[in-house]
């Protein structure tokens, strides 16, 4: 992980980009590579828009992660760190007694 993170910030730093990446605009490019991933689906069944536009998939879920992990690492958020304390927490939220096979937000569990 340490290596992938240097990679897109030497790429980053390399071209002076960092002056365009606060934050505000890091998670507003999130949304926008967000909603191109999700125009791949527009008007096709799941199975359907991944035989027509993986290649395209691929390239977009890259665009999110890339701007993820830059806000990440400008808001020195640990994101292995952040991501099992979610999942701890979402453990506690979502018990397997109530959660196994529901799609039930949390505020729906019984």
């Amino acid at each position: 992980m340490d290596e992938l993170m240097q990679r897109i910030i030497q790429f980053r730093d390399d071209r002076d980009w960092k002056q365009f990446h606060d934050p505000k605009d890091l998670a507003l490019s999130i949304t926008l590579e967000s909603s191109e991933l999700l125009e791949l689906f527009q008007w096709k069944n799941s199975q359907q828009a991944i035989e027509q536009h993986y290649s395209d998939m691929q390239d977009e879920i890259a665009d999110i992660l890339i701007y993820t992990l830059t806000l990440a690492h400008d808001l020195e958020i640990d994101v292995k760190d952040t991501i099992l304390q979610k999942i701890d927490k979402n453990a506690k939220k979502y018990p397997i007694s109530s959660s196994k096979g529901s799609s039930r937000k949390s505020t729906q569990q019984e």
